[in-house]
């Protein structure tokens, strides 16, 4: 931290706060160092009666923390932006068959992106409890092709690391982010909390999904396109042994919510056409698993560290989770990007997002949506 404070000294600083115990934390630790910033609630849940977020509890933390370390709050509201944004693009990828990542969209579009617009832009830097890194310059860099620049790397605790939920983030707000945690594990930012005797510090963890909150997602998303019975096919066989709701409320490699007898059973495969779910029994089927995928519209968090090379090692994640796979990573005429993972994949998903690390799994290089 001290390192952090040298940096932000007589800096315009904000801190993000979430009404959680990460973000606390992060204010506490930078008050600690000397540091005042401005502290902002960011309201996205829609007050529309029937699927509101209710922010109430997580103003009333981000109240407590103002007043005790004497800290200006501010909520602003992005409600509007949010979805207009990110709600669109959540329903747009549902109704195509795909599968979204509202969170990380929710991060690029609203936490940096409407943000900055509207209050960010008065700050040099912004501080968020996100479990991530900044890597500059030789310091951490984990080859020599990181070793100019700014990039964005792993947590130090890997079941917490949130650069996949980052990964869609531009140059200028990397440039501007401040990630305190990064160093910490998240045992020793609860202990802090609660030595501190910081007002959230036995709130329980966010679950993701940004926008929803307590609210079910498959009533959130049948309020915009309603139900439709569909067929469940068992693939191997073609025989249709039960009916779904819609394909839209169904992702691949999904195997709860099924409603189905004899499993366990795995989404494999979808046709928005017919409206028909294909699936596949047992744990070992080999229908959910898959060693190739192609990344379309690429983004480069801060840059391409390999510009003159077709092919590289690298790690990767298709979903939120602890564990890596590696791949050699291959670059197509279209600019699309091809991975080849060097062992199976289980639920490789059209419209996820597949996020790209350096081999070493210290830097996340960026992220594009898995093609069909």
């Amino acid at each position: 931290m001290n390192r952090i404070a040298e940096q932000l000294a007589n800096k315009r600083l904000c801190v993000l706060l979430s009404g959680g115990v990460d973000s606390a934390v992060v204010t506490h630790l930078l008050y600690e160092q000397g540091l005042r910033p401005d502290l902002f609630y960011i309201r996205i849940g829609m007050d529309d009666g029937q699927f509101s977020c209710t922010a109430e509890e997580d103003i009333e933390m981000c109240q407590a923390m103002s007043q005790r370390y004497g800290l200006p709050l501010e909520v602003v509201d992005l409600q509007q932006e949010y979805w207009d944004n990110v709600v669109a693009y959540t329903i747009d990828r549902v109704r195509r068959g795909l599968t979204p990542n509202p969170d990380v969209m929710c991060n690029r579009l609203i936490k940096f992106g409407a943000f900055e617009q509207k209050a960010g832009h008065a700050y040099d830097y912004i501080a968020t409890g996100h479990y991530a890194r900044i890597i500059e310059g030789a310091d951490g860099a984990p080859s020599p092709e990181f070793e100019h620049g700014r990039w964005l790397g792993t947590a130090v605790d890997p079941v917490k690391d949130q650069t996949d939920f980052l990964a869609q983030i531009d140059t200028l707000q990397l440039s501007k982010l401040v990630l305190p945690l990064g160093p910490l594990p998240k045992e020793e930012v609860r202990r802090i909390a609660l030595e501190n005797h910081l007002a959230p510090a036995k709130r329980k963890d966010s679950q993701g999904i940004c926008f929803l909150g307590k609210i079910n997602y498959n009533e959130f998303v049948k309020r915009f396109l309603g139900e439709r019975e569909g067929d469940v096919v068992e693939i191997e066989t073609g025989r249709r042994i039960g009916s779904h709701k819609g394909y839209w409320f169904h992702t691949i490699g999904q195997r709860k919510g099924l409603g189905l007898g004899g499993g366990p059973w795995f989404v494999v495969r979808k046709n928005i056409d017919t409206n028909t779910l294909y699936v596949s029994r047992g744990y070992d089927t080999r229908m959910q698993y898959g060693r190739e995928f192609t990344l379309s519209a690429f983004h480069y968090i801060a840059a391409d560290p390999w510009p003159e090379r077709d092919a590289v090692r690298v790690a990767f994640k298709i979903r939120h989770t602890d564990h890596f796979a590696d791949a050699t990573l291959t670059r197509l005429e279209n600019g699309n990007l091809h991975l080849v993972s060097d062992t199976d994949v289980q639920g490789i998903a059209p419209g996820q997002f597949g996020v790209v690390y350096d081999i070493t799994r210290n830097v996340c290089i960026g992220s594009g949506e898995i093609a069909l």
